[in-house]
């Protein structure tokens, strides 16, 4: 899909602040929270989506919501990781599993990240 009007564009968490919340292996400090809440120093943190993409998945993880695009489910699930690696995000059973059944999936396909500053 190609957006041609920037009011139909959200700015979206890929990994959603109620995930990373949810995900904190030890509680974050308010400037840590701050600090995901505004990185720009990865591409994958923040990105671009259709406002109607942005709403239908909300705050879920890959268990319960996928892209409808099914080409970039290996893509989609490579970026979920690494930004969870990024931020030492842990994963519940139901996200890991969905997580594995998209890596069987993938199997070209590479996670790339750089960890957060502490």
């Amino acid at each position: 899909m190609v957006v041609t009007d920037a009011a139909r564009l959200d700015v979206d968490h890929f990994v959603p602040l109620a995930e990373v919340y949810d995900s904190e292996q030890t509680p974050w400090s308010a400037a840590r929270r701050e600090a995901y809440a505004n990185d720009q120093a990865s591409p994958d943190t923040l990105i671009a989506v259709s406002a109607a993409s942005n709403r239908s998945k909300a705050d879920k993880d890959p268990a319960e919501w996928l892209p409808s695009d099914g080409s970039y489910h290996c893509t989609y699930a490579a970026t979920w990781v690494g930004t969870k690696l990024r931020w030492d995000l842990a994963v519940d059973e139901a996200e890991r599993q969905a997580l594995l059944g998209l890596a069987e999936d993938c199997p070209n396909t590479t996670v790339v990240y750089e960890r957060a500053a502490s």
